[in-house]
């Protein structure tokens, strides 16, 4: 079982930035595939990034260039650095695992909420 912990949500102006950082509970990267989605008020959930190397990284449309996810393996954590904010950006944030070849082995975090106002 992956216990997967989300942190760094908060109410940002637009222009601003946060970073949010995900905590897995041991070394998965090299068998998972991560990933954050976000899901707004009334919206389906969507995928934000993802990553399965330093090297092989994934936006969608709307936040590339504003947004970049890392890794870091020796502390089991993900990042997303969000820049650019705008107030479209706010929805709750979820980190997400999947395993590489049993693909129904997946897990989620439990959510941080990211809020885009003036």
């Amino acid at each position: 079982q992956v216990q997967l912990v989300e942190s760094g949500g908060d109410l940002v102006q637009p222009g601003g930035s946060l970073r949010l950082s995900c905590t897995a509970s041991g070394p998965i990267f090299g068998n998972y595939a991560m990933a954050w989605y976000r899901q707004a008020p009334g919206k389906q959930r969507e995928l934000v990034a993802s990553i399965r190397s330093s090297s092989n990284t994934n936006y969608a449309d709307s936040v590339k260039g504003r947004f970049t996810i890392s890794r870091d393996t020796a502390k089991n954590t993900m990042y997303l650095q969000m820049n650019s904010l705008k107030p479209e950006d706010t929805a709750v944030y979820y980190c997400n695992a999947k395993h590489l070849v049993f693909t129904s082995r997946e897990y989620w975090g439990q959510g941080t909420q990211v809020t885009v106002s003036s």
